[in-house]
């Protein structure tokens, strides 16, 4: 081998390792520019559109779970549902023995029928009254007449006695004529006594009368048979003993699906006792926990995209938000957080939001409570 082939050995490897150099050079600066171009359309996608959407999978289902209860006392004579049975607003779910409340609305019935009869009563007597009070006049009018007559009767027996005590001395009267006149004097002025007494008992008597009548009067005043104060108290409890019968049938507040039934037939239940729950599948929301930070262009009617665990991704629901809680999940707890001391850590908090979810889709796709969701509020919507 010459000396000369050595060397265009080394000066080809140096040209193929120029060349690759370049190459890498090329391919790195491609690479860096197409890493800067990415970064850019992220940068570019995150400013336009994706930062105006939050998201949280800290969501379950929620639902205002109706609370059965009995409005009356008894016996339960029937239990018609099980639990997991849907049910219809007004079908019937427990039924209470009715003995004691149909009792008792028959004894409602008795006192507003003698409640009737005694205002009735009422305004009879009033008339008896008017009437007893003219004749109690009449017979004022004619004491006083006798007492007139009375007094007359006196005035002319002291007058007789008068003469004859002035003739008696002059032996012109005899004694038994005088002791007539002394006795009829006598008789007068008890009969005149007499007739003052009867005159002031008819006074009396006819005051009465009026008394009796003013306060009967009271008893009807402003009012008809119907409107009287007494016949109103008993018809309404007539009518509350015709409420308590007809509650002795318990009905579902809502449609929905039936949990957590604890009354069984037999048992005795008092009034505001729970019986059961239904939930109204058809009226659940999302309770959304999203992070305080995520919060701050979140509004009341901005639409909502939902997907649950249970159907998977590819069944989205739409809904909008109705409301923020009034507090971070925390601040409600049982044991709320305690940050007065001194070595605290800070945690960033979540805030509840309520979302509505469309009826439809839930009609077509149910859900239930506790199910978890992921919840993506559209925050471009600017509600005022």
């Amino acid at each position: 081998m010459s000396k000369m082939e050595p060397q265009l050995l080394n000066a080809a490897n140096d040209e193929i390792d120029a060349r690759n150099g370049a190459r890498r050079k090329r391919l790195f600066a491609l690479l860096g520019g197409t890493v800067l171009a990415c970064a850019a359309g992220y940068g570019v996608y995150e400013y336009v559109y994706a930062s105006h959407f939050v998201s949280t999978d800290n969501a379950y289902i929620a639902a205002e779970t109706a609370q059965v209860t009995t409005a009356v006392g008894g016996i339960v004579s029937d239990v018609r549902v099980t639990d997991t049975q849907q049910v219809k607003r007004g079908d019937v779910l427990v039924t209470i023995d009715d003995t004691d409340h149909k009792l008792a609305l028959a004894q409602a019935d008795a006192e507003l029928g003698r409640a009737v009869r005694r205002v009735r009563g009422y305004a009879a007597n009033d008339d008896s009254l008017a009437a007893q009070i003219a004749s109690r006049s009449a017979d004022e009018k004619r004491a006083q007449a006798q007492l007139a007559a009375a007094g007359a009767d006196f005035e002319r027996a002291q007058v007789d006695l008068k003469r004859r005590e002035a003739l008696a001395d002059s032996g012109s009267v005899s004694g038994d004529e005088l002791t007539r006149a002394r006795n009829a004097f006598e008789t007068a002025r008890a009969n005149l006594a007499a007739a003052q007494a009867l005159a002031t008992q008819s006074r009396a008597n006819t005051g009465v009368a009026y008394g009796a009548r003013e306060a009967n009067a009271v008893l009807i005043a402003d009012a008809t048979e119907e409107t009287n104060p007494e016949v109103a108290l008993a018809r309404a409890r007539r009518d509350q003993a015709r409420v308590n019968l007809e509650r002795t049938v318990v009905r579902a507040p809502v449609d929905g699906v039936v949990v957590r039934r604890s009354v069984q037939i037999g048992q005795q239940v008092q009034a505001g006792a729970g019986l059961l729950s239904v939930v109204p599948l058809a009226a659940v929301h999302v309770d959304a926990n999203f992070k305080e930070v995520q919060l701050a262009q979140v509004r009341v009617g901005q639409p909502v995209e939902l997907t649950s665990d249970l159907y998977g991704s590819s069944v989205s629901y739409h809904g909008v938000v109705t409301g923020l809680s009034g507090g971070t999940g925390s601040a409600f707890a049982t044991i709320p957080a305690q940050n007065a001391t001194g070595n605290w850590i800070k945690v960033v908090q979540r805030v509840p939001v309520r979302i509505e979810i469309d009826p439809q889709e839930l009609a077509t796709r149910p859900l239930q409570v506790g199910l978890s969701m992921n919840a993506t509020i559209d925050t471009r919507t600017i509600v005022r």
